[in-house]
C-alpha cells in the first residue's frame, strides 16, 4: 500500500518539471531607501537635534544668557566704533564738499559771465555740482562772519571779487590737481584755490581709526573662538558617555557633531540678538548728549541708529562664529571620544 501512496507524495513534494513555477518576488530594499525617505530621515535628524539642543539650553537659562551677554559685549566693541567711526564721517561732511575748488573771478566779470560759467563749469566730466557766488552775496557773508561789518561799509567798492565752487565727483589728489589745473585756464578766472588738507587730516584719522577697529575686531573674534570653544567642550565633557554609547553602537561623525553645532549657533543667534538691543540702546542714549552739544553750535546733527543691513550683518556673522567655534571645538575632541 504504500507503494502505491509514494509517487503520489513524491508528486506532492516535487512538481512536476512541466508545471509552471512560482514567480519569485522582488525585493523592494535591493537598491536602498528611496531619496524621499532618505530626506525625510535627514530633516527628522536635523530636527530632532535642534530641539535637543535647545532643550539642553533652556535647562540652563542663567548659564546660557550670561554665555549669549558676554559673546554680545565682545560683538557690540568694534561694530559700535564702526558706527561711531561713520558718523564722524558724516559730521565732517561730504569728502566732496570738503575739497571743494574756489574759483575766484576777475573783478570785472558780470554776474551774467559768472552764472554762464559756473553753466560750463558744471557740464565739464569730473564735476559734480557748481555755485556761484556774486560780489555783493561774497561781501554780506564776509560782513556777518568777519564782525567788521561797520569798516567794510566804509570802504569806496567792494574789494571782494565772484566766487563759483565747484564739487568735484571723487577725492583723488592727482585728479584734483588736474581738474583745478583745467579750471585755471578758463576765461575771466584770476585763481583758482585747491585746499586738500583738511580733507587729508581726515582721511588719516579715519583710516586710523579703520585699522583699529579692525585690529580690535580681530582680537574679540578670536575670543569670541574661544568662549564659544569652551563652552561646547563643557558640554562634551558632561555627554562623554552618552557619546561614547552612541560611537559604540554605529553612529558616526557628523551625527554626533550635529547637536553640538546646533548649540553654537543658537548661542551665536541669541549673541547677535542681545548685542544688536546694546548697539540700539546705546547709541540712542549716547544720541541725547550729542544733540545738546550739537545745539551749542547751532548744528542739528544727530547719531544715526543701526542700520537695518549692518544689524542682519551683525546676526548673521555672530551665528557663523558660534557655527565656527563649535566645529572647532568638537573636531578637536571628537578623536578623544572613541569607545575604549
Amino acid at each position: 500500500m504504500s507503494a502505491t501512496r509514494s509517487p503520489k507524495v513524491a508528486e506532492r513534494v516535487a512538481p512536476k518539471a512541466s508545471d509552471p513555477q512560482p514567480p519569485k518576488k522582488k525585493r523592494d530594499d535591493d537598491d536602498g531607501p528611496d531619496f524621499a525617505t532618505l530626506l525625510h530621515a535627514w530633516i527628522e535628524s536635523h530636527r530632532a537635534s535642534l530641539l535637543d539642543s535647545l532643550r539642553r539650553l533652556g535647562k540652563q537659562p542663567i548659564g546660557s544668557f550670561f554665555t549669549c551677554m558676554v559673546m554680545a559685549v565682545a560683538l557690540s566693541l568694534p561694530m559700535g566704533l564702526s558706527l561711531l567711526l561713520n558718523n564722524v564721517e558724516r559730521l565732517g561732511g561730504s569728502w566732496q564738499r570738503a575739497a571743494q575748488i574756489s574759483l575766484y573771478l576777475q573783478l570785472d566779470a558780470t554776474p551774467g559771465e559768472g552764472e554762464a560759467l559756473r553753466e560750463q563749469i558744471k557740464a565739464m566730466p569730473g564735476v559734480a555740482d557748481a555755485e556761484y557766488v556774486g560780489r555783493e552775496q561774497a561781501l554780506e557773508e564776509f560782513q556777518q562772519q568777519s564782525g567788521l561789518g561797520e569798516a567794510l561799509k566804509e570802504l569806496p567798492e567792494n574789494p571782494l571779487p565772484g566766487v563759483v565752487l565747484v564739487t568735484p565727483n571723487e577725492v583723488d589728489k592727482p585728479t584734483l590737481e588736474a581738474l583745478r589745473q583745467r579750471l585755471s585756464e578758463l576765461p575771466k578766472v584770476q585763481q583758482a584755490q585747491l585746499d586738500l588738507v583738511w580733507v587729508e587730516r581726515l582721511a588719516a584719522i579715519l583710516k586710523l581709526g579703520d585699522r583699529f577697529v579692525f585690529g580690535l575686531t580681530v582680537l574679540l573674534v578670536s575670543a569670541l573662538l574661544l568662549v564659544i570653544g569652551n563652552t561646547i567642550r563643557l558640554h562634551i565633557e558632561n555627554r562623554r558617555t552618552e557619546i561614547e554609547v552612541i560611537k559604540l553602537v554605529g553612529g558616526t561623525d557628523s551625527y554626533v557633531r550635529r547637536p553640538f553645532l546646533y548649540m553654537g549657533a543658537l548661542y551665536g543667534f541669541g549673541a547677535g540678538i542681545l548685542s544688536w538691543g546694546v548697539l540700539a540702546f546705546g547709541l540712542d542714549w549716547l544720541n541725547d548728549a550729542v544733540v545738546g552739544l550739537a545745539g551749542l553750535y547751532g548744528s542739528d546733527f544727530s547719531l544715526a541708529g543701526v542700520p537695518v543691513a549692518d544689524g542682519l550683518s551683525l546676526l548673521l556673522g555672530a551665528v557663523l562664529l558660534g557655527y565656527i567655534g563649535a566645529w572647532i571645538a568638537v573636531a578637536r575632541h571628537l578623536r578623544e571620544l572613541a569607545p575604549k
